[in-house]
């Protein structure tokens, strides 16, 4: 039976293949995945309906697949194995190019153990061994942030005597090149050329489909932290005790974006043809960046939920967007998007807005600054905050009111009970 790109969801025609799982000639069981997709949106597993063997890959790692095209073949005549025994141990594969071997050892390990692209590249860069490395995605994957704890693992335990490890024949004949970027430096070459997955693509098309298709503008204003930092450093103990949230600010911007939603409606609406659309419930989405990308998972109906919900919703969210397990629901049908770019550092900046909503919030990094209050000159924790519109439905007296409308509701927290 041939193997194929399934439906990858609405509006989704292709994807690149970002891993494949099973050699040529592997039995498998019914269930296991044989190979992983990168859509633009989401990671899609392609399991195995019967047990068999897959006779042959057509297509390689990196190649653009449409919705229906052939990825292999698979026999499924073939004796259902049974599960394997822990002394089963996949052979090493023989690796082509290696500029070093610290790099070599890295590649290795990962062709052992089950490790995120990002992870490879990183372990290869820095000579880390993933051997020892325990991994925290789905199904014990290697992540970036595994390999970069055990970078900064103390040195007694990388020194530890690790047992050596039995002798395994080289298969001959699969090969796995090591990341274009380390095989560059490790050569001493000036330049990479790298081809853009499926979902860098996407999203390069969809910023500048936002950029074209919108009347883009963005205004300004700064908040007081003072109050907001008060209450949170008052209540987070004790939410973290009975609650077991670790409780940040991003809820409570959320919830104060969802209160300002309420009263300027149309910065939660859409455009559609010459008719515009009210949303009459909030759909939050918040940017997440992870080893893929960017991603805007969205809390549906979040203007119904309190400050401990929200934030429940963005913990959810943000650790399946990081073990790559959103799903299409999760991405889709968002009404208003907040990002924050303050987690890295960023003290001022105009957000593109996620088309086709037509603005988007986007919140800063606090930082202690002089202001004048009640005639004098103290110091506070500011915060820039910025809206960008789409000036076609949202008039900007409605954006600025809206900004001042969070503002309100941040440094003086205790109207969101009101509302």
């Amino acid at each position: 039976m041939q193997l194929r790109v399934p439906p990858l969801g609405e509006s989704i025609t292709e994807a690149t293949i970002s891993r494949w799982l099973k050699r040529e000639g592997e039995a498998v069981n019914a269930g296991d995945t044989l190979v992983e997709l990168e859509t633009d949106k989401i990671t899609v597993e392609v399991p195995a309906l019967k047990g068999g063997v897959l006779t042959s890959r057509a297509r390689a790692e990196g190649d653009v697949v449409k919705v229906g095209e052939v990825l292999g073949d698979f026999d499924d005549s073939a004796v259902t194995v049974a599960a394997p025994a822990a002394t089963a141990t996949p052979a090493p594969t023989a690796i082509s190019q290696p500029p070093s071997a610290t790099a070599v050892g890295a590649a290795a390990a990962a062709a052992e153990l089950r490790a995120a692209p990002s992870a490879v590249r990183l372990a290869a860069d820095f000579g880390v061994d993933l051997s020892p490395v325990t991994g925290s995605g789905r199904g014990g994957v290697i992540s970036k942030p595994d390999v970069m704890a055990a970078m900064s693992a103390p040195k007694a335990a990388a020194q530890a005597p690790a047992p050596a490890p039995a002798p395994a024949p080289v298969a001959a004949t699969t090969a796995i090149s090591l990341p274009p970027v380390a095989i560059a430096r490790a050569t001493g070459e000036r330049e990479t050329r790298e081809k853009m997955t499926t979902r860098r693509k996407r999203i390069a098309e969809n910023l500048l489909q936002a950029q074209h298709a919108t009347a883009h503008l963005t205004t300004f204003n700064e908040i007081d932290m003072s109050a907001i930092t008060a209450l949170r450093d008052r209540m987070k103990e004790k939410v973290e005790k009975e609650h077991g949230l670790k409780l940040s600010f991003m809820p409570f911007f959320a919830k104060a974006a969802c209160l300002a939603l309420k009263a300027f409606p149309t910065v939660n609406a859409q455009i559609d043809g010459e008719s515009i659309i009210y949303k009459h419930y909030v759909n939050l989405g918040i940017a997440v960046s992870s080893d893929a990308g960017l991603v805007v998972p969205n809390l549906k109906d979040a203007d119904r939920k309190g400050i401990l919900d929200i934030s429940r919703d963005i913990i959810a969210v943000a650790r399946k967007a990081r073990d790559g397990k959103l799903t299409m629901d999760d991405l889709t049908g968002g009404s208003f998007t907040v990002t924050n770019g303050g987690v890295f550092g960023s003290l001022l900046s105009t957000p593109i807005i996620n088309y086709p909503q037509v603005a988007i919030l986007g919140l800063h990094k606090t930082q202690d600054r002089p202001v004048a209050v009640d005639g004098q000159v103290v110091i506070r924790p500011m915060m820039y905050i910025a809206l960008s519109y789409d000036h076609r439905i949202v008039d900007g007296q409605q954006a600025v009111l809206f900004l001042v409308r969070v503002k309100e509701l941040m440094e003086d927290p205790a109207t969101m009970l009101i509302d």
